[in-house]
């Protein structure tokens, strides 16, 4: 009796050591350099889940769409937004990001961002109590215009830099690389039942560019080019209350990097051999795609196929309401595929708006467990040019 309990104790073990297998093998995500340019940076857009492609535009659309800015309000606006990332972890991983526009007439728009991303300090595993701050940041400009009374578009030009060198030595070289954004956004009106609603839609391609590297180009990683699509509906409750119902929906276009499963079920090397791994990558030719071949190959490259493909698409949703303009609550909720990154949460977020300024700030609850992105804050402070010359003039 005591042997078939142990025998079966055994197989049960067999199985789930092969299920737990096969979940490694099946986890695959998208690789790329830069990671940082894929975290939102404002409070609103991370109140509602990751969400801004169609969203009402405001000061922070630098990210999500330029597009929008010819649709703004306000002649012109400054944002400061601050991050601090990674808090389950450490205590010293940080994003801020400034962005501003300028509205040059009634069809044109200029904006501008700045976005630094600090990792804190590190200690130099060579050396006996030295230490480095990397970092990466970024710089961008875009111009967007009116089209016609419903529809806008806008390019984005961006300077990347990252400085990621964990060692005191010259194997590790800070990188550079340039990129550009694509984006288009309509905003239009439909009535259901007496209600004139705001229903809005975008398309951002961003970081379209060259590819960076770390060891001087003996190779070279991808930036995080990325489609969003958003539709957005704006819902006038009464004469003081609006509901914005809100969704996103991204794919990175970045070719999938091919596993060690298979370089070694068509080399038949060793499941340890990294370093023939690397070379068997420069020889199959994936360092050597070119970022617009990339792009294309992105779209059927995965080994799952047709169904892994469709697993590399997040998706987001979220709702905000609005006082009066003046108070905000939010809600939104993000979904990635577990194969892909698992990075599944719940976002809250509220915000309270004056003339001149407005401050907002967004939280992060995990839904997948030992998520490093749970209890996520962010801040943004925001600031109307023209409520703040109403102010001066009345100074006056």
């Amino acid at each position: 009796m005591k042997l078939k309990l142990i025998c079966a104790i055994l197989l049960l073990a067999a199985v789930f050591s092969a299920k737990a297998q096969d979940v490694k093998n099946q986890f695959n995500p998208v690789y790329y350099g830069v990671t940082s340019l894929a975290i939102a940076p404002d409070a609103r857009g991370g109140g509602m889940g990751d969400i801004g492609a169609a969203t009402d535009p405001d000061v922070n659309s630098q990210y999500w769409n330029p597009a929008k800015y010819p649709f703004c309000i306000s002649r012109a606006g400054l944002s400061l937004n601050y991050t601090p990332w990674l808090r389950q972890l450490t205590n010293d991983i940080d994003l801020a990001n400034l962005t501003g526009y300028y509205r040059i007439g009634e069809y044109d728009a200029l904006s501008a961002s700045l976005r630094y991303f600090s990792l804190g300090e590190v200690i130099v595993a060579s050396s006996e109590g030295e230490t480095i701050k990397p970092y990466e940041m970024a710089v961008d400009v875009a111009y967007s215009r009116m089209l016609s009374e419903t529809f806008s578009a806008a390019v984005a030009l961006r300077y990347i830099y990252s400085d990621l060198a964990y060692t005191a030595d010259d194997e590790t070289t800070p990188g550079s690389a340039f990129a550009a954004d694509i984006a288009l956004y309509h905003q239009g009106y439909l009535m259901m039942g007496n209600r004139e609603c705001q229903l809005g839609w975008g398309v951002n391609v961003s970081n379209i560019g060259s590819k960076i590297s770390y060891d001087e180009g003996n190779t070279s990683e991808f930036l995080p080019t990325n489609l969003r699509l958003g539709a957005s509906l704006l819902i006038p409750l009464d004469e003081y209350n609006r509901l914005t119902l809100s969704a996103d929906a991204n794919k990175l276009l970045v070719p999938t990097r091919p596993t060690m499963e298979q370089y070694i079920e068509e080399t038949g090397a060793d499941d340890q051999d990294f370093s023939g791994y690397t070379s068997w990558l420069q020889e199959d030719g994936y360092y050597n795609v070119s970022p617009i071949s990339g792009i294309f190959k992105s779209f059927n490259d995965a080994p799952g196929g047709m169904k892994e493909e469709l697993q590399e698409i997040q998706w987001s949703v979220g709702a905000e309401y609005s006082y009066n303009d003046k108070f905000f609550l939010r809600a939104g909720y993000h979904y990635e595929h577990p194969n892909k990154g698992n990075r599944k949460y719940y976002t809250l977020g509220a915000g309270f708006k004056m003339n001149v300024f407005s401050l907002d700030a967004g939280y992060v609850i995990s839904s997948a467990q030992t998520n490093p992105l749970d209890q996520t804050l962010r801040f943004s402070l925001s600031f109307d040019m023209d409520g703040i010359m109403d102010l001066l003039g009345r100074r006056r």
